[in-house]
This record gives structure tokens, C-alpha cells and sequence, in this order.
């Protein structure tokens, strides 16, 4: 899917669902106020970290993200993810151990940080 994600807001709405995990860390994935107004009463699993890039998100760009979000979601409903996954897709890895291993530590120190400040 390209674009945000408001032609799945009517059936993101409709589902009987405790939580919605969104890809985030790209730009494609539109401005978070579309979800947050209409599922902010949800938990959301957000996705901070692009697996298919090589470059190493920061704390502070993670940190950012969840900040956004916190206007619309409480920090106890809020679940930092990777977008999609560090999978392989037909013999060809998506991305490097040591590059998703630096990635997911970022995204843990961010979430340390982050729960320090909002506890």
C-alpha cells in the first residue's frame, strides 16, 4: 500500500480489535492525526524503524514519533515496532544482522527513554 491511511478508516473502524500495528517510520504512511482521531481510544503498535533502509534510526527520530502520537494515544496504549519485519524475501535478506540489530537497540533506547518521561 501506498499513501496514508485513510481509505482503510472505515474498516480499521469497524473491526473488533484491542490494537492496530501501523507502519510509521516512512513518510508514505501519511500524517498520524488520521489515525489517532479516529483510534485513539485503541492500542497502537507504531512502526519506528524502516527495515529496509540502511540507514540506523536515531533516538531522537524515534522519540519524535511517539511524541506526535502521544496527542492522540496514552503512553500506556503505545507499542514501538519495526515496520514490517527484518525478514528475507526470495533469497534475498532484507537487511543485514548488524544493521537490524543497531536499529532494534535504537528503538529500545528510545523506549527506556521514553518511559522514563512519561511514567
Amino acid at each position: 500500500m501506498t499513501g496514508d491511511y485513510l481509505p482503510l478508516l472505515p474498516a480499521f473502524t469497524q473491526m473488533n480489535v484491542n490494537q492496530f500495528v501501523l507502519e510509521y517510520a516512512t513518510p508514505r504512511a501519511g500524517e498520524i492525526e488520521i489515525i489517532g482521531k479516529a483510534l485513539g481510544n485503541k492500542e497502537l503498535g507504531l512502526g519506528v524503524i524502516n527495515p529496509r533502509t540502511d540507514d540506523v534510526e536515531s533516538t531522537e527520530f524515534i522519540i519524535s514519533k511517539v511524541e506526535k502520537v502521544l496527542e492522540f494515544y496514552s503512553p500506556e496504549k503505545i507499542f514501538l515496532n519495526t515496520d514490517c519485519g527484518f525478514g528475507c524475501f526470495a533469497e534475498r535478506c532484507v537487511n543485514d544482522e548488524e544493521k537490524a540489530y543497531r536499529k532494534i537497540k535504537q528503538m529500545v533506547i528510545a523506549a527506556k527513554i521514553l518511559r522514563e518521561k512519561y511514567k
